[in-house]
């Protein structure tokens, strides 16, 4: 690794890294800030827990305003949160917020970066966090981090106490000082040290803050103003930070854009403290790095830089890039080098692409790409050679300002190329709580950059440059215009079950249908479908001929193998094996607006409820909230689930101009989906029909809600208050108020072992108040806490029911829980007791 770097230097060549599938020049405005910044030598680290935590407002001021590298170190990817876009969870969800995070990044202009920690949901206290989490794992991860990218000042979002309002949120804090102790220590996670060396921070501090209630800052803490206005953004640094933050749309973080300064609190936490700037003591120039003529360079280059024309720089850029590559100091010159060459190429007005007009492509198959190119600079850039993967070309060609060159190429993807998904998903997790990194190396990084790429050598002055252009898909969309996105690697055969969730009575046989995608244009040869439980076959059979893009085949698992497995949960897996090759993937791709593409591969796995699961209800009306299953879930039970839309409230008029309830009536219950008070603005013109529909004997169920960004006031048909109550532990002990309700006895009869089994949680947002009229049903409550019994309340009005349960159903029944499933029924079949 070490003796490639070296032969790199020595060649005066060095690889420009691109994330995106394009290298497009940045805006003069940008490249201005990125010559600042070249100037400035310290670097801040922003860290929390979760995307969405860190403080944009004081990261845009950071980047924009002081010109400091500065990057943002979220300890998870937000796998446990809450999804306002669609049904996604888990490591769906991740991913998600990943790419949210480097979208707001894009604007802010920090870095961003990761450790392996999974978000496994709300958590009360470090305690209760780190018995899922491990904290020297963690600790490690951060010291990585710390070392990678060496800052000179780490600001911690939130203090290792109950203020921190998260146990998450507060950890991150304790391995934050913790990682600052020991990344300067050379004894302290030594195999780092192949590859980074120790570096110790000059100090830590807390950003302080109000939230809601919640104050911790102090007068005589170090304050720092701002959120100034900066006439090249055309806003204040609080604008941008609103625009940033707003990105995080799955979580709901929508965020005003607010003109004006604002002072920003910070209190110490160790290392040497700062009494009037966030830099005190940190006196890091090049010229004090022993490098003046950097500093005299860089000065002249910022105070006559042309924002028409930047390429008037690249003479003095070139001379300078030679004065970075003879530093002494190794990791500072790869720092360096790498945003130069940035600029560098953005002073020339390079931009390339290779695209294809696929999406997807097979390992092994061939592909016609065409390379597109363009340089805008008056002094020639020189294409000297194109490495195409495996094949070379030399070409010794001007690039004539502003002339596109295109070149047309057959390409063949190796053999042996990697399904496209992130690194951290490509392995099964090491536990529940620990990602799995096929590469220490790879801790930290947001994402990996594509492993296909076309090599470009280039020659501006007397320099030599290889630009990296990854294989990427481009398309005309008619709304979006020019989409250009990764080109995704797929496997030849692609095997999905057909429905994510199967329920099977007890003597009765299981018939589950299979998907299959043919991805490679080259044929496969006959196969066996094998459809396992642990190990063990359950059914399957030989397909005689793999023909056409897509096909279904239905299967039967009899009844006689049910019969042996016990539990009434379990996971069927699907594969295909064929030539000695067996596939046993399923492509998760996830699509929306303000993201590119995302793919990821699951196991072909589907989850089977079995045994005696009743449902005496036969069509449910449905008010959508925020993604849930539970339409899905219904469907597959066999339940009519009709989504309600405002002519189902309004469809029949009286003279009056009054709404009938003949809609509504037809129903044998209606559900409200999980924060649907948080995300159907219609809502409250909704609720006196629903309240008229129970009154008139129908059976209202409604899922939990925040106190956030509300429609409705008066949430329940009789007064309750929704508080920030919550069971954190899927397996905390639930006493029965009154074993022989109704709801707990018709159809199904419930019992303590229909609560085994949960995952992530038990609820949250539980009332803590309510009227008398209504009955609660369960008790129970987390370890060493007051018991809470708002898990589900229960009220009788008119001839209906009302039921509001924040219980976690949105969790359970994806994860194929029976004792959930079973319970839900029961709520909605309560009018027919």
């Amino acid at each position: 690794m070490f003796k490639k770097v070296f032969i790199v230097f020595i060649l005066s060549t060095y690889t420009v890294f691109c994330s995106a599938q394009q290298v497009r020049p940045a805006k003069s405005s940008e490249i201005y800030r990125e010559l600042k910044t070249l100037k400035n030598l310290p670097k801040v680290l922003y860290l929390a827990a979760h995307p969405d935590d860190e403080n944009t407002g004081l990261l845009s001021w950071l980047v924009n305003d002081r010109n400091v590298e500065t990057g943002y170190l979220s300890l998870t990817r937000g796998d446990g949160g809450q999804n306002l876009l669609g049904t996604e969870q888990g490591a769906a969800l991740g991913l998600i917020r990943t790419h949210e995070l480097l979208e707001a990044r894009k604007l802010d202009g920090a870095q961003q970066f990761f450790t392996r920690a999974i978000d496994f949901g709300f958590s009360k206290n470090t305690t209760d966090t780190f018995k899922q989490w491990d904290e020297n794992s963690i600790i490690a991860d951060v010291v990585w981090v710390i070392r990678k990218f060496r800052p000179d000042v780490i600001i911690c979002r939130f203090p290792p106490t109950a203020a921190a309002g998260h146990g998450q949120h507060a950890a991150s804090a304790v391995v934050a000082e913790k990682a600052f102790k020991l990344a300067g220590d050379k004894t302290a996670f030594p195999n780092q040290l192949k590859y980074v060396n120790a570096w110790q921070p000059k100090r830590v501090l807390w950003n302080t803050f109000r939230f809601g209630s919640v104050n911790t800052t102090a007068e005589n803490q170090l304050k720092i103003t701002v959120g100034q206005y900066d006439a090249q953004l055309g806003m204040g640094y609080g604008e941008l930070a609103g625009l940033s933050r707003s990105l995080h749309k799955s979580q709901g973080a929508g965020t005003q854009s607010v003109a004006g300064i604002k002072t920003e609190y910070f209190s110490h936490v160790d290392g040497e403290p700062a009494k009037t700037s966030l830099f005190d003591g940190i006196s890091k120039t090049w010229t004090k790095e022993g490098s003046p003529d950097i500093d005299q360079a860089l000065d002249k280059i910022i105070s006559t830089f042309n924002f028409n024309h930047p390429d008037l720089s690249l003479p003095a850029l070139v001379v300078l890039r030679k004065k970075v590559m003879a530093l002494k100091d190794s990791d500072l010159k790869k720092d360096k080098i790498k945003s130069l060459d940035h600029i560098i190429l953005s002073c020339a007005g390079f931009m390339g692409e290779v695209v294809t007009n696929r999406a997807e492509a097979v390992a092994g198959d061939q592909y016609n790409f065409r390379l597109n190119m363009i340089s805008r600079a008056e002094s020639p850039v020189v294409l000297e050679h194109i490495k195409w993967l495996t094949q070379s070309e030399k070409f010794n060609r001007k690039l004539a300002k502003d002339s596109l060159i295109s070149i047309q190429q057959d390409i063949q993807i190796p053999a042996d190329a990697a399904l496209t998904e992130p690194y951290w998903l490509a392995k099964p997790p090491a536990n529940a709580a620990t990602f799995s990194v096929p590469n220490d190396t790879l801790v930290g990084l947001p994402e990996t950059d594509s492993s296909l790429n076309v090599l470009l050598t280039l020659k501006i002055g007397s320099e030599n440059f290889q630009v990296k252009l990854p294989l990427s898909f481009k398309k005309l969309d008619p709304v979006r215009g020019d989409v250009v996105e990764p080109l995704r690697i797929v496997p030849a055969l692609e095997v999905k079950f057909t429905q994510p969730l199967y329920l099977v009575k007890e003597n009765e046989d299981l018939r589950v249908s299979l998907n299959f995608k043919v991805n490679s244009d080259k044929p496969l040869s006959n196969g066996r479908v094998n459809l396992m439980y642990n190990g063990e076959r359950l059914g399957g059979g030989d397909l005689q001929s793999v023909n056409g893009k897509y096909f279904t085949v239905d299967y039967i698992i009899p009844k006689t193998k049910l019969a042996s497995i016990q539990s009434d949960h379990l996971q069927l897996e699907a594969n295909f094996l064929a030539d000695g090759i067996a596939y046993d993937k399923k492509q998760v791709l996830i699509q929306y607006p303000h993201l590119p593409s995302l793919q990821y591969f699951a196991p072909a796995l589907v989850n089977v409820m079995k045994g005696d699961i009743r449902a005496n209800v036969k069509k449910v009306g449905y008010i959508e909230g925020a993604g849930d299953f539970i339409p899905e879930f219904l469907r597959i039970a066999g339940i009519q689930v009709d989504v309600l839309k405002d002519e189902d409230f309004y469809g029949n008029v009286n003279e009056s101009g009054n709404g009938t309830q003949n809609k509504l009536s037809q129903y044998d219950a209606i559900v409200l989906g999980v924060r649907a008070n948080n995300t159907e603005k219609k809502l409250g013109r909704w609720m006196p029909f629903l309240w008229s529909y129970v009154k008139g004997g129908g059976n209202l169920v409604m899922q939990y809600n925040t106190n956030q960004d509300t429609t409705v006031d008066q949430l329940g048909i009789y007064n309750l208050r929704i508080a920030n109550k919550r069971v954190t532990e899927e397996n905390a002990e639930v006493t029965f108020l009154n074993p022989n309700h109704k709801l707990l006895n018709f159809p199904n009869k419930i019992t303590q072992n229909d609560f085994n089994g949960w995952v992530q949680e038990r609820g949250a947002y539980f009332p803590d108040q309510w009227d008398a009229a209504y009955e609660p049903l369960f008790e129970m409550h987390d370890t060493g806490e007051e018991p809470l019994k708002g898990s589900t309340l229960y009220a009788k009005y008119g001839k209906g029911n009302f039921i509001y349960t924040p219980l976690a159903f949105f969790r359970q029944l994806p994860a194929g829980n029976a004792g959930a499933a079973r319970l839900f029924l029961n709520f909605l079949s309560a009018q027919k007791n």
